[in-house]
This record gives C-alpha cells, sequence and structure tokens, in this order.
C-alpha cells in the first residue's frame, strides 16, 4: 500500500506554490545571466548593461535584495571612495563643463553593480556557475566578432577594430583584451583539472578568446592573461598534493602553451599583423618614457597629489597635461581626493586579505574564487599603467570576490555548534552549486 501510494504522490502534479517558486528562481537566474553577458557590449554609452543594470537593481532592491553584514563593508567603502570624488568636485570652479558629475554618477552606478552582484552571490550561490558561463558566452562572441573585424571578414566589420586592433563590441581594445581574461582562466582551468571530453570542448573557446586578447594587440591585455594564467597554474600545483594531479597540471599546461604557440605562430605568418605585433610588442613605448611621457606624468602627478589633498577634480589630470593619469592609484588620489584613495587603498587590501586567507580551503566554490582572484591581482598590476575605475567587468569582479567572501562567513556560521551565534537568514545551499567540469581543485589535500 505504502508503495502505492508512493507512485500517487509521485504523479501527482506539483503545488502551485512550488511551480511559481521555480518559475521565480528561473527567471532569476535567467535576468543574472543577461546582466552579465550585456557586460561584454560596450560600443556606446550609456551602453545596453547601464541601462539594464539599473532597471535590474531597482526592481531586485523591491523585491529581495538583501545586503547582509558581510557585504556592507565593501558597500560602506565605495559610499567612500565615490564621497571623496564629491569631495574632489568641490574643487572645480566649473564642474559642469567637464561633466564631473555624470562622471562620478557613473562610478557610483558602478559600485552598486558590485554590490548587487556581491549580494547575489551570497545569497544565491547556485548562480555562480551561470554567471561564469554567461561572462564566457559574452568572451567568445565579442572575441569572434573582433577577430571576423580585424580580418576585414564581411562589409562594415572593421566597426569590430579601432586603430587598426581588435576591439569586438568594445570602444576600447584596452578594455577588450582584460574583459577576455577571466572567460580564458576559466577555460584554462577546466583544461586543466576537468575530464578528458569537457578538456577537448573547452579547446576551440581558448583559442578563439587568446587570438582575440593576442589581436587587441594591448600590451596590458597580454601582460594579464599570462600573469594570470601562471598564477593559476600556480595555485593549482600547490593546492593538489597528490602526484598524479600534479602531473596531469603540468601535462595540460604544456599542452596549452603549445596549443596557444602554434596558433600565434599560424597568426604571424600574416604580415600585417607580425608587423603591429613587433611594433606593440616593445615593453616601453616612445609616449611611456619621453621628456613628458606616461611615466614622467606619473612621477608630475604624484606630486600634485600632495599640494592637493581634496584633489583636483575627474578627468582634470587629462585637462592639464593632455593625458589621462593612466594609473588607478594616482586617479585616487586626483579625481577623488585622499579619502577616496585611503577607501579604494582599504577595499584592496581588504579583498586581497580576505580572499588569500581562504583561497585553498575545499569548497564548492573555490575553483571559481581561485580564477577571479588571480585574474583580480592581474587587474591590480594593469592598474598601474591605466585607468580601470569605469571597468564594468572589474566591479563585476570585485563583486564575485565578496559574494564568495560571504559564502565562507555564512559557511562558517552553518557549520559552528548550534548554540553559536548566527546571523538571521538562509544559509548558502552547497548543493546547489556546480563544478566547473570536476573537481580536482576543490578536493581536500
Amino acid at each position: 500500500m505504502s508503495t502505492i501510494d508512493h507512485s500517487e504522490a509521485a504523479g501527482a502534479p506539483l503545488p502551485r506554490a512550488a511551480v511559481n517558486a521555480r518559475l521565480i528562481a528561473l527567471i532569476r537566474a535567467f535576468a543574472v545571466a543577461l546582466g552579465v553577458f550585456l557586460s561584454g557590449f560596450v560600443v556606446r554609452e550609456p551602453a545596453p548593461y547601464e541601462l539594464y543594470m539599473a532597471g535590474l537593481i531597482g526592481v531586485w532592491a523591491l523585491f529581495g535584495l538583501r545586503l547582509s553584514r558581510h557585504v556592507m563593508p565593501l558597500l560602506v567603502l565605495l559610499l567612500l571612495f565615490n564621497l571623496g570624488g564629491l569631495i574632489s568636485i568641490s574643487q572645480m570652479p566649473d564642474p559642469g563643463v567637464r561633466d564631473a558629475p555624470l562622471y562620478l554618477a557613473v562610478s557610483l552606478f558602478l559600485a552598486f553593480t558590485s554590490v548587487f552582484f556581491a549580494s547575489v552571490v551570497e545569497t544565491q550561490p547556485g548562480l555562480l556557475p551561470l554567471i561564469f558561463r554567461a561572462w564566457l558566452a559574452a568572451a567568445v562572441t565579442t572575441a569572434f566578432v573582433g577577430i571576423l573585424g580585424y580580418f576585414n571578414a564581411f562589409p562594415g566589420s572593421e566597426m569590430f577594430t579601432r586603430y587598426g586592433r581588435a576591439a569586438g563590441v568594445f570602444e576600447d581594445p584596452n578594455v577588450f583584451g582584460p574583459f577576455l581574461t577571466l572567460p580564458g582562466i576559466y577555460l584554462l582551468h577546466r583544461m586543466m583539472t576537468g575530464k578528458p571530453a569537457a578538456a577537448l570542448i573547452a579547446i576551440p573557446f581558448f583559442l578563439i578568446i587568446v587570438l582575440g586578447i593576442f589581436l587587441s594587440f594591448s600590451r596590458g591585455a597580454w601582460g594579464l592573461f599570462v600573469f594570470s594564467a601562471v598564477m593559476l597554474t600556480l595555485a593549482l600545483f600547490i593546492h593538489n598534493r597528490r602526484g598524479a594531479v600534479r602531473l596531469r597540471i603540468l601535462g595540460m599546461s604544456i599542452a596549452a602553451i603549445a596549443v596557444t604557440a602554434l596558433a600565434l605562430v599560424i597568426a604571424l605568418n600574416i604580415p600585417a599583423v607580425a608587423e603591429l605585433f613587433f611594433q606593440r610588442a616593445q615593453l616601453v613605448q616612445d609616449y611611456d618614457a619621453n621628456r613628458l611621457g606616461r611615466f614622467a606624468r606619473h612621477a608630475l602627478g604624484f606630486l600634485l597629489a600632495t599640494e592637493h589633498p581634496l584633489g583636483i577634480g575627474p578627468l582634470e589630470f587629462g585637462q592639464i597635461y593632455g593625458v589621462d593619469t593612466h594609473n588607478i592609484w594616482l586617479k585616487a588620489l586626483l579625481d577623488y581626493s585622499w579619502l577616496g584613495f585611503a577607501a579604494y587603498l582599504t577595499l584592496i587590501m581588504w579583498t586581497l586579505a580576505g580572499c588569500f586567507r581562504i583561497l585553498f580551503r575545499a569548497r564548492p566554490w573555490q575553483p571559481y574564487l581561485v580564477c577571479a582572484f588571480v585574474v583580480f591581482v592581474g587587474h591590480l598590476m594593469l592598474g598601474w599603467v591605466i585607468d580601470t575605475d569605469h571597468w564594468r567587468h572589474f566591479y563585476l569582479l570585485l563583486g564575485l570576490l565578496w559574494g564568495m567572501m560571504a559564502l565562507e562567513r555564512r559557511y562558517q556560521a552553518e557549520t559552528r555548534p548550534a548554540f553559536a551565534e548566527k546571523e538571521p537568514g538562509p544559509a548558502p545551499s552547497m548543493s546547489r552549486i556546480s563544478m566547473p567540469a570536476g573537481k580536482t581543485a576543490a578536493s581536500p589535500r
């Protein structure tokens, strides 16, 4: 009798509440994935990403956006950073002429996107794989059209290039290349730790992304990708102490290098590609080291910052010297005042320390954390030679890291004894997070 009852129950339709809950979960997942996907399409400003995310954050705030105490420091520090920008604007004789209020409004909006993604990851950790896949889909799409544009594959394809370099659906090749880095590292992780079938599937997408980065002819993007790849390999090698696993990581690394090198050699056989490559491959260009080049302006800018603790206003440095700061730390000092610089420095150090502390803990989200962390560190190094304060994907990356830091805190709270004080609210569901093609990186030592 119990068997019959069980069968009848199994064949019974789901309650309307359960159907509605599933539908809402699907809508939320699609909404977040679409937002991440749109971050890869920034031909004009405001881009679809801004318009969509402004609406999504507003709707989410009305129907369940929850900021825990683990995410609040991110919000506070980003607000202080932008408050420093408001102080800096007050030092300008006519802020409206330089569009300074609009510049600061964009900074504040991007800060809110970072907090939004941190909250989403903390409260719905099952969306992490979807977020990475949406970013991957955007990267493959924009890299592919960038490659087609570079080779003039169809009429009008030049719209996907800038200055003779692949830019995809971006305004600037120097942003296009770094945007592709996290998906490339994510695929490299799958190739080194996933099952053979998953690694083979990842190879063509990996080559598209690597070729897109290469054809951006951005020295910063090249360095960022190589640095992140080396750091990922080192992290996986340190974390996995079994000889067989280390041998596989080493073998897959060599294979990835060989495939990439072969693809680049083929590309360099094209004269136009080779000429621009050897021109851009010089470590120091004329505009870097001449009398008023990039590095000389950095020195002058830091001296200027000591004389103006309240800042000089957004974009004013470019009006004085003809070129923007190209240094995120200098930009923080001059465009966001000493207060903004202190908030930004605190935020970066907090993020580095918080993520590194939990980097090798065996958690379902650990592979995503490793990939995001090595790319984040690479962006910080890149920030010494370029401004990253309005890079949408940088704020997305920051939000993902803080979301995973919050997940760890909630995981710790969940596993405490029953008498320990816990934060109210549902704890993260470990079972809802899928691994990116293999658990090697997250397996216990």
